[in-house]
C-alpha cells in the first residue's frame, strides 16, 4: 500500500509503495538509508534496499526552514518588508544523493536495481547533481545508462550549464561525447554552457566549448558576450591569471573586443569598472573603443574613478594609466573637484589623472572635499596639490604634456621607443611619484 509516513526529526519523509511497515527497532530506516547514501555506505545500502526500499525510485521529502525576504507589496519591487521563515520541500531520489555526493558504487547499484537515470522530482536529475559536484566517474556512469545528456532541470539548466568548477571539465567533456548541445541556452539569464565558463573563469572548459563549435559571440538575455561576462564577474585575487588566461583566449577565438550589452557596456567599461588593468591592457590591445559610452554617459575612465575609491588593493591608477596612455578623453576640468571627493582615498589615482593635463587650476577650497582622515593619511601629497593654487606646474611637466599631445593614443607603444632612460619614459607614462611639481 501507500505510505506516507510522519517527518522523522522534523526533517525527512519518504514515499513508496510497501506491503509492510518498516520495523524501526534499530533506528529509522529511512535515516538509515539516507545516511547510507550520503555517506556511500555500501555495507548499510544492500540489506536496506532489500529489506524496505526495494524500489530505487523512491522520492524523498527533505524540509527545510530558510529565511526569505517577503516585500509588502507588488509595487515595492523588494525593497520593502521583512525577513520571514519559510517552510520548503525538497523532493529528490536515491539516485541523485548518490551522485550529488560522488559515490559511484552507490550509483552503479542503483541503476542495477532500476533507478530511472532521469528522473527529477525536485527539478534536477542525477546528471544535474553530479556536474554540479564534478563528480565524473558519476556523471560517465549515468550517461553510460542512457541519461539525457540535455536534460532541462526546473530552472531550464542543462547538464552542462551546471559544470561550473574546475573539477567538473570531466563532466563537461563526458557530456559532449555523449551529443550534449555546447550551444544551448538555458535559465532565467538564457546563457550557453560558454557564458557559464567565462562567469567562472574556466579557460580549459572554454576552450573545450569552442573546440566543439561554441559561438564566440553568443548573446545571453543581458545581450552579453562571453568576453563581457568575464570581464564584468567579480574575481578573487587568486582568480584572475585564469581569467585573463580565458579573455586572451576568446580575443584568439574572434571575440569582439567592443561588444555592447543592453545597457551600451562594453567589456572595457566592466574590466574598468572592476579595476582590471590587465585586463583593460589586453582589450585595448584588441582594439577596445577608449572613449565608449554606455547608455549612462559614463567612459571606461569614468568606471574605473568611480571604483577607485573602495578597489584602492587592485591599483586604480593602473588602469588610468593604461587608458591615458591609449588615449582617453580625460575628465572635464571644471569637474576635476567631483573627482577629487570621490578619488581622495586613491591619491595615486588622482595624481595620474591630475598629470594628464598641461594646466589645471587649483583651487584650495578643493580641501573641503577631501575627508581630514584622509588628509592626514596622504598629507604630502595633499599638501603639493594644493601648493598648485599659487604656482603654475614644472618646466619638466610642460615638456610631458607637449609630447603626449603629439603621440596622443599611440603613447603606449611610441614612449618605448624614444632613446630616454627608463625613468624619462616611465615620467612620460604619468608613472606616479607622491608628490606633484
Amino acid at each position: 500500500m501507500e505510505r506516507r509516513p510522519e517527518p522523522v526529526g522534523g526533517k525527512l519523509q519518504i514515499f513508496q509503495k510497501m506491503e509492510k511497515e518498516p520495523q524501526t527497532r534499530a533506528g529509522s530506516p529511512v535515516l538509515e538509508y539516507h545516511a547510507a547514501l550520503i555517506t556511500g555506505d555500501m555495507d548499510r545500502l544492500k540489506p536496506l534496499m532489500d529489506q524496505f526500499f526495494q524500489d530505487a525510485n523512491v522520492v524523498f521529502e527533505i524540509k527545510k526552514d530558510e529565511m526569505e525576504w517577503q516585500g509588502k507589496s507588488s509595487g515595492t519591487f523588494g525593497l520593502s518588508g521583512l525577513w520571514t521563515l519559510e517552510y520548503k520541500r525538497e523532493l529528490t531520489t536515491p539516485l541523485c544523493i548518490a551522485a550529488a555526493h560522488g559515490h559511484t558504487a552507490c550509483v552503479r547499484h542503483l541503476l542495477g536495481r532500476g533507478a530511472d537515470p532521469d528522473a527529477s522530482p525536485g527539478g534536477r536529475g542525477a546528471l544535474h547533481e553530479a556536474c554540479l559536484g564534478g563528480h565524473t566517474a558519476c556523471a560517465r556512469l549515468l550517461l553510460q545508462h542512457r541519461a539525457d545528456a540535455d536534460l532541462l532541470s526546473a530552472e531550464g539548466l542543462a547538464p552542462l550549464h551546471l559544470c561550473r568548477t574546475a573539477a567538473s571539465l570531466g563532466c563537461a567533456q563526458a557530456l559532449l561525447e555523449h551529443g550534449a548541445s555546447v550551444r544551448r541556452a538555458g535559465g532565467a539569464g538564457l546563457d550557453t554552457p560558454l557564458h557559464v565558463a567565462a562567469r567562472h573563469g574556466l579557460d580549459e572548459h572554454a576552450l573545450l566549448y569552442l573546440g566543439r563549435g561554441a559561438s564566440v559571440d553568443a548573446r545571453n538575455g543581458r545581450g552579453e558576450t562571453a568576453l563581457s561576462v568575464a570581464c564584468g564577474a567579480a574575481r578573487r585575487p587568486d582568480e584572475h591569471a585564469r581569467c585573463l588566461r580565458l579573455c586572451a583566449l576568446l580575443l584568439r577565438g574572434g571575440a569582439a573586443a567592443d561588444a555592447r550589452d543592453e545597457d551600451e557596456r562594453s567589456p572595457l567599461h566592466k574590466a574598468c569598472g572592476r579595476a582590471r588593468h590587465d585586463l583593460a591592457r589586453l582589450l585595448l590591445r584588441h582594439g577596445a573603443d577608449v572613449g565608449a559610452l554606455d547608455y549612462g554617459g559614463a567612459t571606461p575612465l569614468a568606471c574605473v574613478l568611480q571604483t577607485a575609491a573602495c578597489a584602492r588593493e587592485a591599483a586604480p591608477h593602473r588602469t588610468v594609466q593604461a587608458l591615458l596612455n591609449h588615449g582617453s578623453p580625460t575628465v572635464w576640468p571644471d569637474a576635476f573637484s567631483k573627482v577629487l571627493k570621490t578619488c581622495a582615498p586613491a591619491p595615486t589615482t588622482v595624481e595620474v589623472l591630475f598629470n594628464s593635463y598641461p594646466q589645471l587650476r587649483v583651487s584650495e577650497s578643493w580641501k573641503e572635499v577631501i575627508p581630514e582622515e584622509v588628509f592626514q593619511v596622504h598629507q604630502a601629497f595633499y599638501q603639493s596639490l594644493l601648493a598648485l593654487a599659487h604656482a603654475p606646474r614644472s618646466l619638466q611637466h610642460l615638456c610631458r604634456c607637449a609630447i603626449r599631445k603629439v603621440f596622443g593614443g599611440k603613447c603606449f607603444c611610441l614612449v618605448p621607443l624614444l632613446p630616454l632612460p627608463p625613468s624619462l619614459q616611465d615620467f612620460l607614462l604619468l608613472e606616479p611619484e607622491g608628490v606633484l611639481h
